[in-house]
């Protein structure tokens, strides 16, 4: 037993020394980008990039150049900051960027879902069918049907409902998206009452889970930790599960398509419950978030507030209730709204920060839009930031830090397309919703959902900061590259709902 120490400790030696040995070897070639490995074995930058991936990459940037190449955890990723040399990335006609086998392993870490060959194609294909065109109608009705539900009541307003009531405004749009969210989705059952209960309660712990999301992707969690993970894992599983969906009525015929299709494949229940967690993730963890930000945005900015209120008051008139318990609320005015258009992909320009990564399937050249080409290696990864690069770059759009409500709207009021950078006019030019094989399938349905919340909020609520100089919160740095951000710290503010006939 005396022995078993120093054998231990000699065989730790040899596995951290190959571990090592492969980065401290690498060096950069010709044609390659800039390599900058940082002062740690191994580790290189990570710990400055996990800690605030936004000021790191920035630095990058102003040391490097566009084109560079860090060691992160023993991995190393070329990070691409000119959106004018995304095309090749994107569209990769090559064939040697890959997506979806790095999507696979994240969703089976987090979400514990294993995946089968064609999830991909599936989902995109389901999303095609009921998530635009007339199942987006059908959806929408449904969600405002849920949204009534969860801010009116199954009974209607109660008698208090127009007296000023304070919350923070980051939990009130997250709650009230999530729960909306959740029950369209995944349907009710007769007992509209425990049906909120319930949406309130999953709503508690998926918040819990978000707060533990990003450590979690990175592995940083601590023992304990990753026991409550765990936990909170097998929670939403059962809770999510196809026998539970089995009790309710009007589960949305998009998740019906997919988990259909999941059994058709013989793949079990167990499994079709883990893939539920998912997507109730990617439907409901970015909705309320970005909520947040516009109805912040527009408290901020009374010249917003009031062109998107004469605009919600012109496509949708006189708000009232029906039968004293839904919104009156004619959905085909979403397509009828340009100003709260702008809004809200000016909020997403300033808000979501998603990364797109590919993994290098074999060495490869990428063509800049200079001209210059670089090698990069298999086994590499190939990394986008959007939010950096194109969302704050002044040469695409002046005043880049500040929202204007109307920097997607041209003069005659129809939607602007045309930005540009370096005198060339630009493709990528806002990206809150990925791009290429990444690109959000559910991004139409989100973005409905999420106008149909503001202009409940706007034509049937008054609402007002608690303390009208607050100013608006920096974005918790633990979120760069999650999808949208989230603030540093809560807002505080109040609302009623307005007299109605």
């Amino acid at each position: 037993m005396v022995l078993w120490g120093p054998v231990l400790g000699a065989l730790l030696t040899v596995v951290v020394g190959c571990l090592c040995l492969s980065t401290l070897l690498r060096h950069r070639r010709p044609q390659e980008p800039p390599l900058d490995k940082g002062f740690v074995p191994w580790l290189g930058h990570a710990m400055a990039f996990r800690k605030n991936m936004f000021e790191f990459l920035k630095g990058m940037q102003t040391k490097h150049g566009d084109v560079f190449t860090v060691q992160l955890g023993g991995q190393y990723f070329t990070f691409v900051m000119d959106p004018l040399s995304f095309g090749p990335i994107l569209k990769d006609t090559q064939k040697t960027l890959d997506f979806i086998k790095y999507a696979q392993e994240l969703v089976k870490k987090v979400f514990g879902y294993q995946s089968m060959d064609g999830d991909h194609h599936m989902v995109h294909s389901a999303s095609t069918k009921h998530l635009m065109g007339q199942g987006l109608e059908d959806l929408n009705k449904t969600m405002l049907d849920s949204l009534s539900l969860v801010m009116l009541g199954p009974k209607g307003p109660s008698p208090g409902a127009s007296s000023w009531h304070e919350d923070g405004l980051f939990r009130f749009c997250y709650s009230v998206l999530f729960k909306a969210g959740f029950l369209g989705l995944f349907g009710c059952t007769k007992d509209r009452e425990r049906d909120l209960q319930e949406a309130e309660e999953l709503f508690t712990k998926f918040r819990r889970f978000d707060l533990l999301f990003p450590r979690f992707v990175y592995s940083l969690l601590g023992p304990r930790e990753w026991l409550e993970v765990s936990g909170l894992q097998r929670l939403f599983h059962q809770r999510l599960s196809v026998e539970q969906n089995l009790q309710k009525d009007g589960i949305s015929s998009w998740l019906g398509c997919m988990l259909q299709s999941l059994r058709e494949q013989g793949m079990d229940s167990s499994m079709q419950d883990k893939f539920n967690f998912m997507m109730l993730w990617a439907s409901q963890g970015n909705t309320g978030p970005t909520c947040f930000w516009a109805l912040l945005f527009l408290l901020k900015h009374r010249d917003a507030m009031q062109a998107v209120k004469g605009e919600a008051t012109w496509v949708l008139g006189e708000a009232r209730l029906e039968d004293k318990k839904s919104f009156a609320f004619k959905l085909s005015a979403l397509k009828c709204t340009p100003v709260l258009d702008s809004v809200m992909e000016e909020t997403l320009r300033l808000g979501a920060t998603p990364t797109l990564l590919r993994v290098v399937q074999k060495d490869f050249f990428l063509k800049m839009a200079s001209g210059q080409e670089y090698h990069i290696r298999r086994g590499d990864k190939v990394a986008l930031f959007p939010y950096l690069s194109v969302h704050m770059d002044p040469d695409i759009h002046p005043e880049p830090k500040a929202f204007k409500y109307n920097r997607f709207l041209n003069p005659d009021g129809t939607r602007k397309a045309d930005f540009y950078k370096s005198g060339k006019k630009i493709h990528h030019y806002n990206m809150p919703w990925g791009s290429g094989v990444s690109i959000c399938p559910g991004r139409f349905f989100a973005l409905s959902e999420m106008k149909i919340f503001v202009l409940l909020m706007v034509m049937y609520y008054d609402f007002e900061l608690v303390d009208p100089d607050t100013p608006v919160p920096p974005i918790d740095p633990r979120r760069w590259g999650f999808g949208t951000s989230q603030p540093s710290h809560e807002v505080r503010f109040r609302y009623r709902l307005k007299p109605m006939q």
